[in-house]
């Protein structure tokens, strides 16, 4: 079930006594969660009405117990459960006892209690897919399961764009799609960023992209592109420097990685194309849908001019090697990005 048809279900009939919520997408999740809790709490209710468990700290037979529990203080409950993937047995043996005694509560739920498991850890490709479908499987006798996967870059944009006409704020298409791509499509940050701009601009003028890059999270916009550009130019040092003020401001490294990513496909596709020159790749992109501004336009042209195509070949596939170092279990960020930025940057 995707969130939208998960709140069209609750708006037409009374929720379920239990859901699993899967997947890493956090602003689809709190919609869905503030609509359940509109639909099942009064609103004197709202305090008291809601209880959190984490499985990380917490059994199981605590939750259970909790939601068989009559409450003094509230008619009607939710009970959201973080980390619901600790409850798994350490091996696939079949219906484990936790998995049972899901099975058992549901049989006889209390009324006007929902039990919500979220698992939000896990993706839904790569090394994660395993993960999430043994998480899929052991929550399995919950009927109703909500998949919360990350927005494409052409959803993240269609729901800034509304978000943005709900606040009456004055952007346009290029100052969006900047907006989208710094934050790498990511809907809760933008949701954040959009709100911080209307409250920055007002209604009265444009937003530009000098107004996004001030109000940037963590490190400014322009030391991710000064990264982006000096790797472009091939020059380590200029990287080198770029990548310890993304350190030294807390910046988000698998960000970073994301808009050189982005950068490199851009580039191999115009060296690919044989385009020259920063007008030729604007036309080319647009005419292929791809939102390119003319600055963006330049830093691909430049980034074509300073790499052969066995090169940015070549970075493709560093890169997807560095985005899964990032993912491991304890990485050190920073030993993982200067290493790429050596072997991009090598001779």
């Amino acid at each position: 079930m995707t969130p939208d048809e998960f709140l069209r279900s609750i708006e037409k009939r009374e929720p379920s006594p239990a859901y699993l919520f899967l997947g890493p997408e956090g602003w689809s999740r709190d919609r869905c969660r503030r609509a359940l809790v509109e639909r099942i709490l009064p609103p004197e209710d709202h305090e008291q009405g809601i209880t959190r468990h984490d499985l990380s700290d917490e059994d199981l037979n605590t939750v259970i117990d909790d939601a068989r529990s009559f409450s003094l203080f509230a008619s009607r409950r939710v009970i959201w459960v973080s980390g619901a993937e600790a409850a798994l047995p350490k091996r696939d043996t079949g219906e484990s006892e936790a998995a049972a005694l899901i099975s058992a509560y549901l049989k006889d739920p209390p009324p006007g209690v929902v039990l919500v498991f979220d698992c939000g850890r896990y993706e839904f490709d790569g090394d994660d897919k395993a993960k999430i479908q043994r998480v899929e499987k052991f929550y399995s006798v919950i009927g109703t399961q909500v998949e919360f996967a990350r927005h494409t870059p052409a959803a993240a944009r269609k729901i800034a764009e509304e978000l943005a006409k709900e606040r009456a704020l004055k952007i346009g298409p290029v100052e969006l799609d900047a907006l989208v791509e710094l934050l790498a499509a990511d809907v809760a940050r933008i949701a954040t960023e959009i709100e911080k701009l209307s409250l920055y601009a007002g209604t009265a003028r444009s937003v530009t992209e000098e107004d996004i890059y001030k109000l940037a999270p963590s490190a400014k916009a322009s030391t991710i592109f000064a990264l982006v550009n000096a790797l472009g130019r091939n020059d380590r040092g200029a990287s080198l420097e770029s990548l310890d003020v993304l350190v030294r401001e807390g910046e988000y490294l698998p960000l970073a990685l994301s808009f050189l990513a982005t950068q490199f496909r851009l580039a191999f596709v115009a060296k690919e194309a044989r385009l020259s020159g920063a007008s030729q790749i604007q036309a080319y992109f647009t005419k292929q849908g791809t939102p390119m501004w003319r600055s963006r336009a330049e830093q691909v042209a430049q980034t074509a001019a300073s790499f052969s195509v066995e090169k940015l070949r070549s970075a493709a596939v560093k890169i997807y090697e560095t985005d899964k170092a990032l993912r491991d279990a304890r990485p050190d960020d920073r030993t993982v990005m200067e290493r790429f930025v050596f072997e991009i940057t090598g001779k």
